[in-house]
């Protein structure tokens, strides 16, 4: 490595000594104001100093970074190499089915398929497959993890092979909490160390909530999966010098108000500012007010308000958190002093240099709801009964207002259903318990996610409303499946030592995993009489979680609104049942006496909360919980997984199947070619997220994926879910497209996976989406899908990329891409097109009967070039426009060259391997 700028030095942490790159030293050479940049940008140039090598990082890029002019648009790239890799096991499996591949791809090209091996320590961690099939008993718990190694026993054995076959991964077996929140109480280092240099920890992770550890000052976002495993292999990751928007808080949260709410409160704001490609950095005085939970709380959500990263710099804060959760005092004091040394000490500059700030005072933050589909969609308290009875006329077509019905019975919870079609519902029974179901009725109550539930102040609330709630006598509705599956071991300590978990327990918020559950839709099923209820009835129910995603056909099947909300609101939508309440001024249900019982009566004081966390949460559950993280329980010693430096892949298997993505991989990549006459797969509109396009939940019986899974002699009970199959291509690539709330619009807005197929010869027919690809495909007819603004947002789903590829499709013409799954699509060798600004496909009257040329691709691309695109209609009239090509950097030009990032790695690697 090169050292332009004489920046390497050392110094002395107690008795040891550490070489670090120094910031300062920049300012000695006059280079850039280093002490106006923003601090997340201070991380990036960090990393360019340690590199530089005068090949992928040279002084030019380092002085781009240094001299960052946030007045303009900096279009220079640079290589960040983070120090490590996180992985969860939805998006680790296709990663460790692809690493295996390309060993056996290795093989193939004469070379030994063990030098393929992470270069960058990489952690994985089973948290998304346990589901919540039992709830509310005190048996949930360890029926729904039997049910989870049954389902999962092949996947398992996949990874535990993995676990051994490659060196630097680790493997955190089921059962131990969500990777975010792992990552923030034992994975994070805030100051990494490598041969005696220190540097500041940064990572990238294969799901989006990656930034949650954004508030413990770590650098790091979610990528694809794709974008992961390179990587892994040692492959800078090339990336554009970000804008950064700086976000000042002010004050602090007033009683009442919680961390949840406030992060709804931040990411409606920054939605409407458009943060989407940039990193986001709170500054100012308010932050001496958040606990780290609270700011993980708003850094967790940074997918959800659009940005990169929610960055917040390292403080005494920072310090505080580190010690509690139990990490040595050694590293406490390295962390301390290289963060002061090395100018990473958080300090408030009102001359920061930012492309644009924002600012929140804390104390306006108000009790509030996301909903009923988007996180960014903040519904306050006060006024939420109006929104529900607006959102709900909306769903089902009813344009006419909805006036409040006069209250007759509290005790009647049809008395609080709104008037007119509203007001329908539905008589069910469930175990001898008769009661009436209807719109609005919160079927699903879930204190979930990593989001919340790393949060020991909001969890505490939770459990103090739960113990006023059983005190007078109030219980959840009949209706409502309520659970409790948090982020870590560590909240069920803290709650059974506070005194609460009893309380919790007797309104049926039973621990009953800890994983990534209800947020990822891993709701389990509702009672079969309510499905039915809701089915016969066509009723609107609800579902309110405290997690960070509530996308459309996510949560449950028949769950059609869903709300994000705080844990103790959790608690108090369970007890009313019903969405169709105003809790300010209406009760939850009536105590012993007949007396109504208000929202106010059961929220506790900001002083019992934080009185509750002092006594109850301590610095020896961290480190008991995580002394022997990697042990796993009984279930997991006892799987016995195969050996070897090759996977012997079993054709039989319906999980676990060997990826086509390598096959017939020559030393180099074939020219690019244009596409000519290509029919379009779908047409989609505004804000369709990954789970639109690779759905993570239940595999429909008579699907395609269905379907495949009959052939293979699997039962509709054993289906699993799309997540825990994406170790199978041929499962992946069936649901791809295959939301059940889909809406292709060259079939006017039907909902589901289907399109209209258009023969060579015949007329058009109505398919699902794969079996019009097989048909095209077989023809030799290349695919193309248009699409609004936004497309792909929301989880950072490799197999939304993969799908699009194996499903024919060669590009994608959007009006604008969210940032991961644009990368994606290159990584897989999709080419992402972008409709010129005030252009889209309906502006341009295309139906989806049109064939479309794009020519300029052969050749080769360059970034943005423009591609003329011409559109054929049946009557043989042309529509000419041109699109830009959204391969933003030199080295995407590569990926897109070589077919994708991962063929790219392949080749290189084995270029350099053979040259030695």
């Amino acid at each position: 490595m090169t050292n332009s700028f004489g920046s390497r030095a050392e110094i002395a942490v107690g008795s040891n000594k550490v070489a670090l790159y120094r910031l300062d030293a920049l300012i000695k050479a006059k280079v850039g104001d280093v002490e106006t940049l923003p601090f997340s940008l201070r991380i990036l140039l960090e990393n360019l100093l340690r590199y530089e090598d005068g090949k992928t990082v040279n002084p030019a890029d380092i002085e781009a970074v240094a001299k960052w002019d946030p007045t303009h648009r900096v279009d220079h790239e640079v290589q960040l190499r983070p120090a490590r890799v996180l992985m969860q096991d939805f998006t680790g499996v296709p990663a460790v089915c692809d690493l295996a591949a390309m060993r056996d791809a290795f093989v193939a090209l004469g070379l030994k398929g063990n030098e393929i091996n992470p270069l960058r320590p990489a952690d994985l961690v089973i948290d998304h497959s346990v589901q919540i099939d039992h709830a509310g008993t005190q048996l949930a718990f360890k029926q729904n993890v039997d049910l989870e190694y049954q389902r999962n026993r092949e996947r398992y054995l996949f990874l535990k092979w993995g676990q051994k076959a490659f060196n630097n991964m680790k493997v955190v077996p089921p059962g131990t909490g969500i990777c975010h929140q792992v990552n923030l109480e034992y994975l994070a280092r805030v100051v990494w160390t490598d041969g005696g240099v220190a540097f500041p920890d940064s990572l990238v992770g294969t799901d989006s909530h990656t930034t949650m550890v954004n508030g413990l000052g770590v650098f790091g976002w979610g990528v694809g999966g794709i974008e992961a495993e390179a990587v892994m292999l040692g492959q800078p990751m090339a990336m554009l010098i970000p804008e950064v928007v700086g976000f000042e808080l002010t004050g602090q949260l007033p009683p009442g108000a919680t961390a949840t709410d406030l992060v709804l409160m931040v990411t409606q704001q920054l939605r409407k500012k458009g943060v989407v490609d940039k990193f986001v950095e709170f500054y100012g005085a308010g932050i001496k007010a958040l606990s780290l939970p609270d700011r993980a709380t708003i850094a967790n959500m940074a997918p959800e308000y659009g940005a990169t990263m929610g960055f917040f710099p390292v403080d005494d804060e920072t310090l505080n958190y580190l010690r509690f959760t139990g990490r040595p005092e050694d590293h406490v004091k390295l962390v301390e002093r290289y963060c002061k040394e090395n100018m990473l000490w958080r300090q408030d500059n009102p001359k920061f240099r930012f492309t644009d700030t924002l600012s929140l005072d804390l104390s306006q933050v108000e009790p509030s709801l996301a909903g009923p589909a988007r996180p960014q969609d903040r519904v306050p308290l006060k006024v939420s009964r109006r929104s529900w009875r607006k959102a709900v006329a909306a769903i089902l077509g009813d344009k006419a207002e909805a006036e409040p019905k006069v209250i007759e019975s509290w005790a009647d919870s049809t008395s609080m259903a709104a008037p007119g079609k509203l007001a329908a519902t539905r008589n069910v029974t469930i175990d001898s318990t008769p009661f009436k179901l209807g719109h609005g009725s919160v079927v699903i109550a879930a204190i979930t996610s990593c989001t919340n539930t790393s949060n020991p102040s909001v969890l505490m609330a939770a459990g103090l409303l739960a113990q006023r709630a059983v005190a007078k006598g109030l219980t959840s509705k009949p209706w409502v499946k309520t659970s409790l599956a948090p982020g870590s071991q560590v909240v069920t300590d803290y709650l059974i030592e506070a005194g609460v978990m009893k309380d919790l327990e007797a309104l049926g918020f039973n621990l009953a995993g800890y994983g990534c559950t209800t947020c990822i839709g891993n709701s389990g099923p509702v009672h079969d009489s309510i499905a039915q209820a809701i089915k016969d009835e066509n009723l609107v129910v609800c579902s309110v979680l405290s997690g960070n995603r509530n996308f459309e056909g996510r949560v449950n099947p028949v769950v059609r609104a869903n709300y994000l909300a705080s844990p103790p609101l959790v608690v108090a939508y369970a007890l009313a049942g019903t969405m169709n309440i105003d809790l300010e001024t209406e009760p939850l249900g009536l105590d012993q006496d007949g007396k109504p019982v208000f929202l106010r009566d059961l929220w506790p004081s900001t002083q019992e909360i934080a009185e509750l966390v002092r006594r109850g949460v301590k610095r020896e559950q961290f480190e008991t919980r995580y002394a022997h993280v990697l042990d796993g329980d009984a279930d997991w010693k006892q799987l016995e997984a195969p050996s070897g430096d090759t996977f012997a892949w079993d054709d039989k298997s319906t999980y676990i199947r060997k990826p086509t993505f390598f096959d017939n991989l020559g030393p180099t990549p074939k020219p690019l070619l244009d596409i000519n006459n290509a029919r379009v797969l779908a047409i989609l509109g505004d804000s369709v997220t990954t789970d639109h396009i690779s759905p993570a939940g239940n595999i429909a019986k008579g699907s395609p994926a269905g379907r495949y899974l009959d052939e293979h002699g699997v039962q509709a009970r054993d289906y699993n879910q799309y997540g825990a199959r994406r170790g199978n291509h041929e499962v992946m690539v069936r649901g791809t497209f295959a939301n059940i709330r889909l809406k292709n619009l060259m079939l006017g807005g039907v909902e589901g996976g289907v399109t209209k197929y258009f023969p060579k010869a015949g007329e058009p027919e109505q398919l699902a989406i794969y079996d019009a690809s097989v048909k095209y495909q077989a023809e030799g007819v290349p695919l193309i899908v248009l699409a609004g603004e936004q497309y792909g947002t929301g989880s950072s789903r490799d197999w939304a990329a993969k799908g699009t590829l194996l499903l024919g499709v060669r590009a994608v013409i959007a009006k604008s891409f969210e940032r991961i799954h644009r990368s994606n699509l290159i990584g897989m060798g999709v080419l992402p097109l972008q409709f010129q600004p005030g252009t889209d496909a309906k502006s341009y009257g295309f139906t989806g009967e049109e064939t479309f040329t794009i020519e300029g691709i052969a050749g080769g691309v360059q970034p943005k070039k423009q591609l003329d695109v011409i559109a054929t209609k049946p009557d043989g009239t042309t529509v000419k426009f041109t699109a830009t090509a959204r391969v933003d950097t030199p080295q995407e030009v590569e990926y897109v060259a070589h077919g994708g990032i991962l063929s790219y790695v392949l080749r290189q690697r084995a270029a350099a391997l053979k040259a030695k």
